[in-house]
């Protein structure tokens, strides 16, 4: 295959409740400029306090719900990431943690190494090019080699990889060499993932999406629970209260269905 189509528009008819996504925070330590979530360098915080987080997990588990995401912003910015993601691990879930990698080494490299157990941790590191130039040009100069560092210390650690491409004009023709590229690096088709560019947040290009166009994964951050990670904007909102977790995932079941009976049982196109 050219290049591998994860998770992506496509693969519909998969009910994704047992996902609970979580932004952690809203600052950055890059300025992406087609950030979905506006997050940038010095961007406000945004974030949830480490008791929330665990009471969602708490909640979530309750729910049945298997997989735990983590994103922002830059969720290794935050000091208490790493208590968030053992909540989830003892919990017995699936954990996945959204980054760019680069504040990964040293002490935090050492804190993330401690975690266990390590077989249900995933990072996924953001990589749009196999090449600076095609990554840097949204991203930021010197940050396609940073990266590739990341990456080669997290595999040297022992870490379940994955990649996350976001597909725009720019790297469209490299997304083949960026396929050898993770191969080489270790990392199988399975685990690298291509989106999309979408047009919400800092970007102006891409896809106009819209919530019945979205198969729905729940979402939270600190003003509410939403229907999908795309964004956290106020038309995909479903309830600005986080408590109990369960009155919102319920709102989210009854609009699904609705719209299933609309489309005669046809689910969304886009993941």
């Amino acid at each position: 295959m050219p290049f591998a189509h994860s998770d992506l528009p496509g693969e519909s008819g998969e009910n994704l409740l047992h996902r609970l996504w979580i932004y952690s925070n809203y600052d950055c330590n890059l300025s992406c400029t087609y950030c979905v979530a506006e997050s940038f360098v010095g961007a406000e915080r945004n974030g949830l306090p480490l008791q929330e987080v665990g009471r969602l997990i708490d909640e979530a588990r309750a729910l049945g719900m298997t997989d735990l995401f983590l994103t922002g912003g830059e969720p290794f910015i935050l000091h208490d990431i790493f208590q968030m993601i053992s909540c989830g691990l003892e919990q017995g879930m699936r954990v996945t943690v959204l980054s760019n990698g680069i504040l990964l080494k040293g002490q935090r490299l050492a804190q993330l190494e401690a975690l266990a157990p390590r077989e249900r941790l995933t990072i996924q590191i953001s990589l749009d090019g196999s090449n600076a130039m095609t990554h840097d040009v949204y991203r930021g100069a010197g940050s396609w080699q940073k990266a590739i560092d990341a990456l080669v210390r997290l595999k040297a650690a022992g870490f379940h990889v994955r990649l996350g491409t976001t597909e725009t004009p720019e790297n469209r023709h490299d997304l083949s060499a960026m396929c050898q590229l993770h191969r080489q690096l270790g990392i199988p088709d399975e685990d690298h993932i291509i989106r999309p560019l979408v047009r919400r947040g800092f970007s102006t290009k891409g896809m106009a999406i819209s919530l019945p166009a979205l198969e729905p994964e729940v979402t939270v951050d600190r003003h509410g629970v939403y229907w999908h990670p795309v964004a956290t904007d106020p038309d995909l909102l479903i309830s600005p209260d986080l408590f109990p977790l369960r009155d919102a995932v319920e709102r989210i079941k009854e609009i699904r269905e609705s719209m299933l009976a609309i489309t005669g049982g046809a689910s969304s196109r886009f993941r």
